[in-house]
């Protein structure tokens, strides 16, 4: 059992756009705070390299040039990143990494402004980046600093938190000494790539029989129509514009017509381009691609963090939807993630175990939690997570009400 499993069974405004420097009281433990802005961010890209080699849980979410785009592509929205620095021979070394966005919660009614983490709506993953040596100390400092901040609120909202990696247990442990509880929503397990096996081997123990034999079928008749390929752009050249090809694909397709699709708002649109094309200047983003006769039918989007890997996006051409190309690419692309060695794990970044990624076999968990960072928690805190919770709980009856009828709406069209 993880810290933050134990933590579930029991149950449980920013007035200028300056720069804030807060520097931790205990000054024997060597660690200060600072407490920045996104374009202060474009300093520290050596430093944050270096500190993913020392990190145990590998965040593309943190690194400092998404978080970047994500506050040029929503200027009506503050954002704070606390930034903690060891100091070891007279010379700053970070320490941890944590980006928010001063907002109100998600799936929240509620009008209060908190610190949400991660700061964009097209990110999915919270956790903070940190040195394993000395985790506790670093992010203890962190809750410290924002709690000195006059300017920042105290409450955090994480969504989508790793809750099965060590700096997770870590921050569990900090806020116990710290009397302050976190109050968890809720977990899920999303699907996960891990393992020693090639494509092959796994694709054939994680897919059925008649699975495979029908993707094989998809695949001769998809051949059958021109050349067929596999492609992975990986230049920045390359990215950017297997990039707009993305977007123009999924704006053309179900997402379009449903108005959610990147290129449907201005502000998704600029994160996505500034965001993947920062990363493919790094050498952190690629784009997977099953293209027929040099025209793509299904593409990913995939990040890249240290040896860890997130698949950001996808899409494909609903004119060839009877040959499952999203399913094809995936195997296509399971069996370059398991051939690459410099990758540890891939992180689909799915909202939960559905869809047709969860044909991976391997389970991230991850839960949605709030935290009080003032020390021994606050009595208004309390009651924000009540009243949360309770609209959470409504909010899940009603969901399953819909489902509930649209499935019997679909059966009852099967019969007639």
């Amino acid at each position: 059992m993880s810290e933050l499993d134990a933590y579930r069974s029991q149950g449980f405004s920013v007035a200028s756009d300056a720069t804030a420097k807060v520097i931790w009281p205990r000054a024997r433990k060597n660690i200060s705070v600072e407490i920045v802005d996104a374009m202060t961010l474009a300093e520290t890209r050596e430093s944050w390299a270096d500190l993913l080699a020392r990190a145990d849980a590998p965040n593309v979410f943190m690194n400092p040039a998404l978080v970047q785009a994500a506050a040029q592509s929503d200027s009506t929205t503050q954002h704070r990143t606390l930034m903690a620095w060891r100091l070891i021979d007279g010379h700053r070394q970070l320490a941890g990494i944590w980006a928010f966005a001063i907002r109100r919660p998600r799936k929240s009614p509620l009008p209060i402004r908190v610190l949400v983490s991660p700061t964009c709506d097209h990110c999915y993953l919270a956790t903070p980046v940190v040195d394993r040596d000395g985790a506790e100390e670093t992010l203890d400092a962190m809750l410290d600093g924002i709690v000195e901040d006059r300017r920042l609120p105290k409450i955090l909202a994480l969504d989508m938190v790793a809750a099965d990696v060590p700096t997770t247990d870590a921050l569990m442990r900090v806020l116990a000494r710290r009397n302050s509880p976190p109050c968890v929503f809720g977990q899920s397990r999303r699907p996960k790539l891990e393992s020693a096996l090639d494509g092959g081997a796994y694709l054939a123990n994680a897919l059925s029989a008649s699975t495979r034999k029908k993707l094989r079928q998809h695949r001769r008749k998809l051949a059958d129509k021109g050349a067929l390929t596999f492609e992975i752009a990986s230049t920045a050249d390359a990215v950017s514009r297997a990039l707009e090809k993305f977007l123009a694909m999924e704006a053309a397709g179900w997402k379009g017509r449903q108005g959610t699709a990147l290129l449907d708002n201005t502000a998704d649109a600029a994160f996505a381009r500034g965001a993947v094309n920062a990363l493919a200047e790094a050498g952190c983003a690629s784009i997977h691609s099953l293209y027929l006769d040099g025209r793509p039918v299904s593409m990913q989007v995939v990040m890249r963090s240290d040896a860890a890997s997130f698949t950001w996006k996808t899409t494909y051409d609903e004119a060839y939807q009877e040959f499952s190309p999203g399913m094809l690419l995936l195997e296509d692309y399971t069996a370059a993630f398991l051939q690459d060695k410099s990758i540890a794990f891939v992180d689909s970044c799915s909202f939960d175990d559905g869809g047709f990624m969860s044909a991976w076999t391997e389970r991230q968990a991850v839960a949605d939690l709030w935290i009080d960072a003032r020390r021994g928690g606050s009595l208004m805190f309390r009651i924000m997570c009540g009243l949360q919770q309770r609209h959470r709980k409504a909010r899940d009856v009603v969901k399953n009400l819909y489902l509930a009828w649209q499935k019997s709406n679909w059966s009852k069209s099967r019969k007639r």
